[in-house]
């Protein structure tokens, strides 16, 4: 029987295997080396996330070009008019950084393939806008300037680039496989392959040290979908961990199962009911919440979640382990919607006062159970233990199993001392208290912060 393949066909195919199989060989490092080196992540627990471009000028969320279906010629005009006169950097810095955050993430291009940055190769970028200036260099230096850790999002997808070939999340997608191959007639993803490494080397190159890099995002389930061989992953974070080795990675590039192909888990949009774990491991992640049900600046959307629902959401992915990353969608003139700046203002309040129960904190030791209405956080350096009275009780709170386990308990916002008290009686009842239980005697009116927080000092065994 004749082979369909020449030899020397063949041994080209060979030789590009193996030489592919050499180049993705991920960096190795042992779980301590991993845990040093994403250290100040952790410890830091809240971040901001930016999500900007010219979609902001529809005002009427980031996909718009996709849930509206427009085409290039008719998103020209976002482009064109492209002109944040009010952007300044270093107030937005300033806001991140008194609202208690401790690092950012900013898109430099999203799905609508815009690119903030001053690419060399591509012209549809915002440097060729009436703004003219590299938003991106002007955004890193003010937030270093203020001792922010900075990290780049990347849109893996690109709804703009001729080479992109359409999917099922393109605004340009089509009802059957003959459809999409008339639309992607001419495309070629290598090229797109090629744009996508030389402008993430760009990112990873020109502007000095990058801490975290989050590349968005995969979908290869189903049809007409992309995954780790659309953007070759492998050799892509190969690439990304050459040239910034302390750099911390997002979970997106479909690279799950490979060791080295992923640094933390990033669920979307909910929260999560325990610690994630892959094989009942334990493993980094962060969640990335929106103030509203947008990521980009959307005029009229309505859901914006109030002071108490974002300070309880840091609070509790804290007590779970994680991080929040935060999101801001600035306008198209370059500020922060104002609503966007009180709920920061508010959470900074009351960061200033309590963020001893963030910073360095995870979940706490299983030998301390949680109060009904209550979230724990634990400082492992310290050994002290934070409880966040949700719903502020009448007067006394039972800590049922802390008994012996508490040498001093006091306010977090004023260091007042909370006292220890003694189970209540009357003339026709007697309440019981276990001796593994202690009760806290609160005052009667509230503290004046939106969750109180008691710093419990734990005993030495």
């Amino acid at each position: 029987m004749k082979s369909l393949i020449s030899p020397k066909s063949l041994i080209l195919m060979l030789i590009a295997i193996l030489n592919t199989n050499l180049y993705a060989q991920l960096p190795k490092e042992t779980p301590e080396q991993k845990t040093e080196r994403m250290k100040w992540w952790t410890d830091a627990r809240f971040g901001m996330f930016i999500h900007w471009g010219s979609y902001a000028q529809a005002a009427r969320h980031e996909w718009v070009k996709k849930y509206e279906r427009i085409t290039n010629e008719q998103y020209q005009k976002y482009f064109d008019l492209f002109n944040p006169d009010m952007f300044n950097p270093s107030e937005w810095a300033k806001m991140s950084k008194e609202a208690g955050m401790k690092y950012a993430v900013i898109t430099t291009k999203h799905h609508e393939g815009f690119c903030m940055f001053d690419s060399k190769y591509t012209d549809y970028k915002v440097t060729n806008t009436p703004y003219s200036k590299d938003i991106i260099k002007e955004w890193v230096e003010a937030f270093r300037a203020e001792g922010l850790k900075v990290g780049f999002y990347y849109s893996l997808i690109d709804w703009h680039h001729p080479d992109y070939t359409i999917d099922r999340n393109h605004p340009q997608s089509a009802k059957t496989s003959d459809e999409y191959a008339i639309l992607n007639k001419g495309r070629d993803m290598n090229k797109y392959r090629k744009y996508l490494k030389n402008q993430i080397s760009e990112l990873l190159t020109n502007y000095g040290k990058i801490d975290i890099i989050w590349l968005d995002y995969s979908f290869p389930s189903g049809e007409h979908g992309k995954g780790h061989d659309d953007w070759d992953s492998e050799n892509l974070l190969k690439m990304v961990r050459e040239l910034q080795p302390g750099i911390i990675v997002n979970d997106r590039l479909d690279l799950k199962d490979k060791e080295g192909g992923w640094d933390f888990t990033t669920p979307e949009q909910y929260k999560v009911s325990k610690w994630p774990e892959i094989n009942g491991k334990r493993i980094p992640w962060e969640t990335c919440q929106t103030f509203s049900g947008s990521w980009g600046y959307y005029r009229d959307e309505a859901t914006w979640k109030s002071e108490k629902q974002l300070l309880g959401l840091l609070i509790e992915s804290v007590s779970k382990g994680g991080n929040l990353l935060l999101n801001v969608g600035p306008t198209a003139r370059g500020n922060f919607d104002f609503r966007a700046q009180d709920r920061l203002e508010d959470m900074g309040k009351w960061m200033k006062f309590n963020s001893r129960s963030v910073y360095g904190c995870t979940q706490a030791p299983d030998k301390f159970p949680k109060p009904d209405n209550c979230l724990l956080t634990y400082n492992p350096e310290s050994n002290r233990l934070y409880v966040h009275l949700l719903d502020y009780p009448m007067g006394r709170l039972t800590l049922k199993g802390f008994g012996g386990k508490v040498r001093y308990a006091q306010f977090l916002h004023d260091a007042s001392e909370i006292k220890f008290g003694k189970p209540r009686y009357n003339v026709t009842y007697q309440e019981s208290l276990k001796d593994k239980d202690i009760i806290l005697m609160l005052p009667v009116v509230k503290p004046d912060t939106e969750i109180p927080v008691i710093e419990l000092f734990l005993s030495n065994e």
